[in-house]
């Protein structure tokens, strides 16, 4: 039983559709970030960054337990460890890696900007709202060009889809019309038809 540690924003979600995906029990400890119990001691102690998501597995390489933060490498490693999600081929697996790596470093970080100056923000900061809002615009165009030529980011279903899907699933907050973007529309309706995406995106209850 593999322990996840998780709040219900986009990079807690991947994990939980990750898990749903690979039909893996899981038993769900909610950290509420924004009653600060990221910073908890007991909380620390599995990840030392004070963020969400981690998961403890007492099942990990040789049979000895793991801890792991950090999403996308969480990601990987559940998809190694099941032999799932991740494309046996090398170029299929490289490719896959490098969409993860697109929304780790691009979609998750400018996205996560939007939503703070347009939702959080204490005023408006007018610089960094055009700044974030065009910005985000350009990676729904990049997701865009990709998915007129794929059906899937790496072609097959992956864990690229699985870290990108939560954070396109809150265009309503960085303000986009997903008709503009067909594509990603298309790519989005198809992922959020799947069971295991559904029963993930609802975690923590």
């Amino acid at each position: 039983m593999i322990d996840l540690y998780t709040w219900s924003t986009p990079n807690g979600r991947k994990i939980s559709i990750m898990l749903e995906e690979l039909a893996l029990p899981y038993r769900v400890h909610p950290i509420n970030i924004g009653k600060g119990d990221q910073f908890k001691r007991e909380y620390v102690a599995i990840n030392p960054n004070s963020k969400i998501p981690s998961i403890v597995d007492p099942g990990g390489p040789g049979g000895e337990p793991v801890t792991m933060m950090e999403s996308g490498a969480i990601l990987v490693y559940l998809a190694g460890k099941t032999g799932e999600l991740l494309p046996q081929s090398v170029r299929g697996r490289y490719l896959a890696l490098e969409w993860l790596m697109f929304q780790m470093g691009g979609v998750g970080p400018i996205f996560g900007q939007v939503h703070h100056f347009l939702r959080a923000a204490k005023e408006a900061v007018p610089y960094a709202i055009e700044r974030y809002v065009k910005e985000t615009r350009r990676l729904y165009g990049v997701l865009n060009s990709r998915l007129q030529q794929h059906e899937y980011l790496a072609d097959e279903y992956s864990i690229a889809d699985i870290a990108t899907y939560p954070w396109v699933a809150r265009y309503e907050w960085h303000k986009t019309d997903l008709n503009n973007f067909p594509h990603v529309k298309r790519w989005f309706d198809a992922t959020s038809a799947r069971p295991a995406v559904q029963r993930g995106m609802k975690v923590p209850s």
